[in-house]
């Protein structure tokens, strides 16, 4: 796909789905709606395996979390499964600029524990946990 990655961040496009975000405290959780990364994801090799996780979905409501499709050495082994759990209790107020693009950023991506499984037993190893900190979300949409 298009995704890119630039020293120690990994930039996805969006390519659908619709977000509201509301005025923190008015509703819970003030992020809602879905957006859809189709065609691009990230290619982990090790060991002569290699596990691609693809077509992401982040659902910012309540559990939120992130899905996608799995591949082990180009098979299908999980079609829409929960990779990352998303800990937005950290979530900074969003901000648009002037050319209209929103900016949502602080959310925590975790692993998700049946990620960490699939990956474990793939590659062999015991190595990640559940709940390990993957990085910081920022999001940057179109705010019209």
């Amino acid at each position: 796909g298009t995704a890119k990655l630039s020293g120690s961040t990994v930039t996805f496009p969006i390519t659908g789905g619709h977000v509201t975000v509301y005025k923190k405290g008015a509703v819970t959780p003030y992020v809602q709606g879905v957006i859809d990364h189709n065609g691009s994801g990230l290619t982990l090799t090790a060991g002569g395996k290699k596990v691609t996780l693809e077509n992401f979905v982040i659902d910012p409501g309540n559990n939120s979390k992130l899905t996608g499709d799995v591949l082990v050495n180009g098979k299908q082994a999980a079609a829409g499964a929960k990779l990352f759990d998303l800990d937005g209790s950290t979530l900074k107020p969003i901000t648009i600029n002037g050319a209209g693009i929103a900016k949502l950023t602080g959310t925590r991506v975790l692993l998700a524990s049946d990620a960490a499984s699939l990956l474990n037993k793939t590659f062999g190893t015991t190595a990640l946990k559940s709940q390990t900190l993957i990085g910081i979300a920022t999001i940057l949409a179109n705010s019209k």
